[in-house]
């Protein structure tokens, strides 16, 4: 069981959508045609347990290409706070926008590059 004090609690700007992430052994910046222009810090789900809290029905919706993820923004602030499986996903895994967290919760994490343009492996 993860402990209180080890969960990254997070919300989009107008506080509509919630999360809360165990804290990761690292996070991804990805520079795939999308995550880049997000410039998201994603916590994956798994290998770290997470949720989303509120807002679950007051988001839109994004996908392209394989459709095997839909990335999430609020209706209201435009923040995007997380993927999800998409149209064509196998399994049910997902990651949460970092982003979206209190910035001192961040302190110490170590983010890790990946190339998800191009070799599908971290750069780091």
């Amino acid at each position: 069981m993860t402990d209180a004090q080890d969960m990254i609690q997070g919300a989009c700007h107008c506080g509509a959508v919630t999360f809360e992430v165990s804290r990761p052994e690292f996070a991804v910046r990805c520079n795939c045609s999308t995550c880049r222009r997000y410039a998201a810090i994603w916590a994956h789900c798994p290998p770290n347990t997470g949720a989303i809290l509120t807002g679950q029905d007051h988001v839109h919706g994004y996908s392209w290409g394989d459709r095997g993820i839909t990335f999430h923004s609020c209706k209201t602030c435009g923040c995007l706070t997380h993927w999800g499986p998409g149209d064509n996903a196998q399994g049910d895994r997902f990651a949460v926008n970092l982003n979206m967290a209190d910035p001192k919760d961040l302190d110490g994490l170590r983010v890790r590059r990946f190339d998800g343009a191009d070799s599908w492996e971290f750069l780091d």
